[in-house]
């Protein structure tokens, strides 16, 4: 697996990433709006030059916001090698806290980000409720059965 930075890809490629795993390239999150196509990121990349992980990150201040991480492949150490990726980025550039949004229904990622050393930080009630008025394509019920309304900030203070 080869880590590169977005600037390496073809946006194409990263617009079409978006359009299979989201339904379209925009991420609408209580934070804002993002066109991840075009914010700045990593990708792991398979062998064969297919993407296996991609992470998207925006700058807020004195905090790096993760807008997007996804990993094709479980229990590989993708989203792990790309989270670091990015932490190590937002030290380099001085940032203070990393932050994320993840959705009520996603305990996959609770867990694997609290592993990380992140802490839930705040409860936005029916924030993806609100986000679908925008973007109607996300769906209602997760996978799991349980239903999707609300979101977790999750931060960590970087050293």
């Amino acid at each position: 697996m080869n880590l590169v930075t977005l600037d390496k890809l073809p946006r194409l490629m990263v617009t079409e990433f978006f359009i299979t795993h989201w339904g379209s390239p925009e991420m609408v999150l209580s934070s804002g709006i993002y066109p991840c196509d075009e914010l700045d990121g990593f990708a792991i990349l398979e062998d064969d030059g297919a993407i296996a992980g991609l992470l998207i990150y925006v700058w807020d201040g004195a905090d790096c916001e993760v807008i997007s991480l996804d990993s094709l492949k479980e229990k590989k150490g993708i989203g792990t090698h790309l989270l670091q990726a990015a932490e190590e980025r937002a030290r380099q550039a001085g940032c203070r806290r990393m932050k994320l949004i993840t959705t009520n229904d996603n305990l996959h990622a609770l867990g694997f980000y609290q592993k990380r050393g992140y802490q839930l930080a705040a409860l936005y009630v029916n924030a993806v409720t609100r986000a679908r008025e925008r973007k109607p394509s996300i769906p209602l019920v997760a996978d799991n059965g349980i239903p999707i309304r609300d979101e977790f900030l999750l931060v960590k203070e970087l050293l």
